[in-house]
Order: structure tokens, then C-alpha cells, then sequence
């Protein structure tokens, strides 16, 4: 197994993963369309905690360059070994993918909270609140509830599928970072690509054929007859 063609793949899923979180974090201050609501500050407060901008966004791409950047097999070493600075690089990027799991764990704890706590909208009583934070979660299972948010329209819908989508994202986000830190852990002691393993040419010292073997034999033999030739 190759762990630099790994971290690679799992650079360029983050990547895509990142852009992803940040679309939709942004998508959560512009209800239907509409920029008013985050002008006047009638947003969800866990909007303004730039989950998905912050945390499953550039917290996410700062790794992913990295594990990308393991592509050039070009590495100086250390103490005379190249192989060494490539288990360096891998273990680095383990270190990395740590910075990957704090954001991507962010990530998760706020969309979480937003879920729960539900949007800010105008109520059927005219009162901008939370309406639904008494209920603890409770009114994503009972979609009849959700008309009770006035202004702005389908606000609910659209803030339980966009915290929904960063809490899927930032969930994906952290296996992957988790996933890294093995593999460069791995890396940095196994080598940075175990498949590509040194071929040593061993000098095995054949040893010479030894002629004089074989007439010491035969005087030895030549010698015994002529002592049991005197003998007898």
C-alpha cells in the first residue's frame, strides 16, 4: 500500500468536501433569496459562528493542501537517508490532519446546536424568537409544527437542510482527517510507500572447488594398500 497516494486521494476529497460547507454556510444568511434577514441581524446566532466557513471550510483546505502537496516525491532527506524526510512529510501530515479534525469537529458541534435549537423567525404572535428552543429537538420530528414560523418563509425547511448538510459534511470531514492521522503515522514508520521497496543485490561468496580434495583421497587410499600389502 502506498500512503502518499492515500493522503493524496483523501487532499483532493477534502477539498471538494470544504467548498461544499462553505456554500452552504453561506446559502444560511440569505433565507429564500433574500438579504434583509442577515442585515438586520434576524439570522439563527449559530449562523454567525461560520461553522461551515470556518470550521468545515478553511480549517479543512489548509490540511488538504498538504496531503495534496505529498505528490511531489521530491524530498531532500535527512542525515544522508531520502527516505527519512519522506517519513517526516507523513508524519506531518498527520500532525496536520489533527487541525482538519478540530475544524471538521466544529463543524459538527455547531450545525448539532443549530438543529436543536432551531431558526429565529416571526411567530404567529408577531415576536421574532426561537420558537422552537423549548422543544429541544423535539420539532424535527413533527413537521406539522414548522408552519408556526411566519417570516421569513419556509425558514425552517431551509435551515434543517442546510445545518443538516454541514453536520453530513463535517461527519465525512472528520473520518477522513481521522483516516490521515493513521495513515501518516503509518507512514512515517512503515516508509512513505511500502510497494516501493529497495532491491538489494547480495554478493554471496560462492566458494572455489577445491581439486586437491580428491588426490588426497586417493594416496590416502593408495597409502592404506600398502601397509595391508606389508601387513598380510
Amino acid at each position: 500500500m502506498c500512503y502518499g497516494r492515500c493522503a493524496r486521494s483523501i487532499g483532493h476529497c477534502l477539498i471538494w468536501l470544504a467548498v461544499l460547507s462553505i456554500v452552504a454556510n453561506i446559502l444560511l444568511y440569505f433565507p429564500n433569496g433574500e438579504t434583509k434577514y442577515a442585515t438586520e441581524n434576524l439570522l439563527s446566532r449559530f449562523v454567525w459562528f461560520f461553522a461551515g466557513i470556518l470550521g468545515g471550510g478553511l480549517l479543512i483546505l489548509l490540511p488538504a493542501f498538504v496531503f495534496i502537496g505529498l505528490e511531489e516525491d521530491d524530498c531532500c532527506g535527512c542525515c544522508g537517508h531520502e527516505n527519512c524526510g519522506k517519513r517526516c512529510s507523513m508524519l506531518s501530515s498527520g500532525l496536520m490532519a489533527t487541525i482538519g479534525i478540530l475544524g471538521s469537529g466544529y463543524c459538527i458541534i455547531v450545525a448539532a446546536l443549530g438543529l436543536a435549537e432551531g431558526p429565529r423567525c416571526l411567530n404567529s404572535l408577531g415576536q421574532w424568537n426561537y420558537t422552537f428552543a423549548s422543544t429541544e429537538g423535539q420539532y424535527l420530528l413533527d413537521t406539522s409544527t414548522w408552519s408556526q414560523c411566519v417570516e421569513p418563509k419556509h425558514i425552517v425547511e431551509w435551515n434543517v437542510t442546510l445545518f443538516s448538510i454541514l453536520l453530513a459534511l463535517g461527519g465525512i470531514e472528520f473520518i477522513l482527517c481521522l483516516v490521515q492521522v493513521i495513515n501518516g503515522v503509518l507512514g512515517g514508520i512503515c516508509g512513505y510507500c511500502c510497494s516501493r521497496q529497495q532491491v538489494r543485490t547480495w554478493n554471496i561468496p560462492v566458494p572455489a572447488y577445491n581439486y586437491s580434495l580428491p588426490l588426497l583421497r586417493c594416496n590416502l587410499y593408495i597409502l592404506l594398500l600398502l601397509i595391508c600389502k606389508t601387513l598380510y
